[in-house]
């Protein structure tokens, strides 16, 4: 990483302020050898002069990550401004009296989530009716009050007597899955570990569940998520002889790569087992069978959708499956189909490509959902399998708009949750039968300082090659344009999600302090469908960085903000637009944050969570991917003698999604190469993975980053102070 003397970074930090500059931790940090290591890639010569800090339990690299955190921590702890925004997060959460989240209907019962501004996690409760008195089922806190344990999900079955219950510590996401009985409020004895974000799909009779467990509890285990096998549990059995059920040693004759996941799970009405693998590539590939197959030695699979039928979900409603699809329809369309003999390359055409982009589709007992985008706000259209009639759902708000029915199989009740950049959000309860909408029982009003006086710009800018790119711009009323105003500038464009509006109290904090939010809509989302998707996807992937560089660049030459008043952000995948950005545009930023972020994309495939991710950015077993993943490998691109920004990388040692040495690496490449003055910190979370639930955790992370940036920024609340000799 560094060979550097961090005295000196640490005392060149102040922007043009009329601040003073208080003094800060003198101490520095250990040297950062290099120890180089030459790969050749098709011809091309690479060095790479950190790859000893891959080996994550190394004493040695210990020992780095342990010295770069502390460091980070004393410089943060001494930025004015950091615990009042801390403060200011706390102030903020108490203002909602509670929060319910994840409510799902069985019967009468309702099962959900709940959360106290003074709790850090949530806990699970469950009440008779809407309006019924609530009963606590599970708090995670009373496991062990050493540690923070937290849900990472609770699954009814469907007669509402048993709930499955996935519980993890500190951020990791593989997780512990137990079964409670909800009369006793007691869980069996066997418990299932190593269970992703703790899924499962119960049993059509609710004797059990399937699941899909990882090979190991250590999100470091580089096999951990290979070659992994659907397995289905019996309530009562030693999970040690659950059968695999799908797999690629159970189906060699299926050709499963080691890399993908594979699930089963019996549709809504439980007339049909499904096998799907799942993967970063967000084509369906899955099978179909009868459930009475699972008392046989054998499934019959028989194939429902191909990758090459570019079907992005399927949903059954009686006795026809519908299809969102993208073959030929950048934007999507609709089939149907005959669910008991499902034809993609022959079904019939039920909603055609239109000007809107097709987010998503959701199916409740009789109808079906078409959530339509026009890039940032969307609409929703409901279709009556029973009539066959179309319909509005007459939502007024503009913003994301959130379908979720309350037990789709059984029901159609349905939860309509609709949220904005400057709207906390509205919770209604619909009706698709008269289409009606009232405030739902789960609606908590929420009334936050300066919301008032937000406001939104929508704006397509040029970028690099022409192409006109979204961004959405919020700000407090009376901004002056004179380049003089503090921008937070955050992106993504990966795996093609969309960065729709949605309400930030975190995001509020800057606001408040009169700093601009944009939020970028680079290629390599689907704002704008397929299309959008695919000219930021392996070769085509500098468009994503160099959209927000177009960004960054708009936002100056109209005066928003200037180069020394411009943060940039980019999490995870985002990684790469952050990382490619500020080593392509060094001058463009006064700070960049690089949160648990691909910084060595090269490399991605040698951690445990890569060999997944390859069909996304590509493989360096390919000519032409390996040399894409070259260019989008920031760690690659530093160079010495570069003045780069400000510089703060942060990665969790919990986090089986990026391991920390990516972001690891790129914090030592800048510390030795950067000539600017500006400090290059590496935070190191032990208490955290790629995120976590842990309230407490989440606002002092925030509060890091976001303190870090406006103190290199040059917010004059954020701005150490002189100490005054006498």
């Amino acid at each position: 990483m560094k060979r550097h003397i961090y005295l000196f970074l640490l005392t060149a930090l102040v922007t043009s302020t009329a601040v003073a500059q208080q003094s800060l931790p003198t101490a520095s940090l250990p040297a950062t050898p290099k120890r180089p290591v030459t790969d050749v890639y098709f011809g091309k010569t690479v060095v790479d002069n950190y790859r000893w800090l891959e080996d994550i339990n190394s004493p040695d690299v210990k020992d780095w990550f342990k010295a770069q955190g502390a460091y980070t921590n004393a410089v943060l702890d001494k930025i004015p401004g950091r615990d009042k925004l801390i403060e200011t997060f706390v102030e903020y959460d108490k203002l909602v009296s509670v929060r319910y989240g994840e409510i799902k209907k069985r019967g009468n019962l309702y099962f959900y989530r709940k959360t106290l501004p003074a709790e850090k996690v949530g806990k699970i409760y469950v009440r008779q009716g809407k309006t019924g008195t609530e009963k606590l089922l599970f708090d995670p806190t009373a496991v062990d009050k050493t540690k923070t344990y937290s849900v990472t999900n609770f699954a009814p079955s469907s007669d509402g007597k048993q709930v499955v219950i996935g519980l993890q510590e500190g951020g990791a996401e593989l997780s512990t899955v137990r079964t409670m009985d909800v009369a006793t409020q007691t869980f069996r004895p066997e418990s299932i570990t190593a269970v992703q974000g703790g899924e499962v799909n119960w049993l059509a009779d609710n004797s059990g569940f399937f699941y899909t467990p990882q090979n190991s509890n250590d999100p470091k285990d580089p096999k951990g998520n290979l070659d992994t096998k659907a397995r289905m549990h019996r309530l009562g059995t030693d999970p040690k002889t659950d059968p695999d059920l799908f797999s690629r040693a159970k189906n060699p004759d299926m050709g499963i790569r080691p890399d993908q996941y594979p699930i089963t799970l019996m549709s809504g009405d439980n007339t049909q087992l499904y096998g799907e693998l799942a993967s970063v590539d967000r084509r369906v590939d899955a099978w179909v069978a009868d459930p009475a197959d699972l008392a046989k030695p054998a499934i019959a699979w028989k194939r429902l959708a191909a990758p090459s039928d570019s079907v992005r979900s399927y949903v059954k409603i009686g006795d026809q499956l519908f299809l969102h699809s993208i073959k030929g329809a950048p934007n999507g369309k609709v089939l149907v189909t005959d669910a008991r003999n499902p034809q993609p390359s022959s079904a019939t055409v039920l909603l055609p490509e239109g000007k809107q982009n097709i987010s998503r589709v959701v199916p409740s007992k009789d109808f079906l959902f078409v959530i339509l985008s026009d890039g940032i706000n969307e609409t929703v259209r409901q279709y009556d399998a029973r009539n066959k009639q179309w319909a509005d759902v007459p939502v007024k708000m503009t913003g994301t708009v959130y379908v979720e029915p309350y037990d789709a199989p059984r029901s159609n009740e349905i939860i309509v949750y609709v949220t904005s950049w400057n709207n906390p959000g509205m919770m209604y309860d619909y009706n698709p039968a008269n289409q009606q909408l009232i405030v739902s029982p789960f609606h908590v009003p929420m009334n936050y300082p300066g919301v008032a006086d937000l406001i939104v710009e929508e704006l397509e800018i040029p970028s690099h090659d022409g192409t006109r790119v979204p961004l959405s711009l919020v700000y407090k009323k009376g901004l002056k344009r004179d380049g003089n105003t503090i921008c937070f500038m955050t992106g993504y464009g990966a795996y093609g999600s969309s960065a729709t509006p949605y309400f930030s109290r975190r995001n509020l904090a800057l606001l408040n302090r009169g700093v601009i939010l944009a939020e970028t809509h680079p290629r390599g989302g689907s704002e704008k469908g397929q299309a959008w998707y695919q000219a930021g996807f392996k070769t085509t992937k500098p468009n994503t960085w160099k959209d927000f560089i177009a960004s960054g660049e708009y936002l100056i030459k109209n005066g928003y903000t200037s180069a020394s008043k411009l943060i940039g952000e980019g999490t995870s995948a985002g990684g790469i637009l952050i990382g490619r950005a500020i080593t392509e545009r060094p001058d463009l930023f006064a700070a960049a944050i690089s949160n648990v972020s691909c910084s060595n994309a090269l490399r991605m495939e040698n951690s445990p969570n890569g060999p997944v991710n390859a069909p996304e950015f590509g493989t360096v077993k390919d000519s032409v991917e390996c040399m894409a993943l070259y260019e989008m490998d920031a760690f690659q691109h530093v160079k010495d003698g570069t003045k780069y920004p400000a510089v703060l990388c942060i990665g969790g040692m919990n986090d089986p999604r990026v391991i920390a040495w990516q972001p690891g690496k790129l914090a030592a490449a800048l510390q030795t190469a950067s000539t600017s003055g500006k400090p290059v910190l590496m935070q190191v979370n032990y208490d955290n993975g790629h995120f976590t639930e842990d309230k407490a955790v989440t606002f002092r992370n925030f509060a890091n980053m976001y303190a870090f940036a406006l103190w290199q920024a040059g917010h004059p609340d954020f701005q150490p102070r002189a100490v005054v000799k006498k």
